[in-house]
């Protein structure tokens, strides 16, 4: 593998891991205030389109990275026009209990 193949896989996998820390602390504060609806939405439109140029040249790194990054994007942009009550269902569901209870002591201390 040629050193500019191995830029190629680095930056998909850096770009497309982005996201996840914002959808963890969406998941984990339970709130959405800090969401820029206008950020998430020119990047869902943006990792949307990669995937259409990755499907047209037949990029596999491409129409996978973004089409995770899109992924990652529109539930960010789902979770910020859910309900509360839906984001504490997530929570519940989905963080470990070590978490939840960092979480409690952490608005305790508020």
């Amino acid at each position: 593998m040629e050193a500019i193949e191995i830029t190629g896989y680095l930056a998909a996998a850096l770009t497309t891991a982005a996201n996840i820390p914002q959808t963890y602390i969406i998941i984990k504060e339970k709130s959405t205030a800090h969401v820029s609806v206008t950020t998430y939405s020119l990047l869902l439109l943006g990792t949307a389109l990669w995937v259409v140029y990755g499907i047209v040249q037949m990029d596999w790194p491409i129409i996978i990275a973004n089409s995770i990054s899109a992924l990652t994007s529109l539930i960010i942009l789902i979770l910020n026009f859910t309900s509360q009550r839906t984001i504490n269902k997530i929570h519940k569901s989905v963080l470990p209990q070590s978490i939840k209870d960092e979480v409690k002591k952490t608005k305790a201390k508020k």
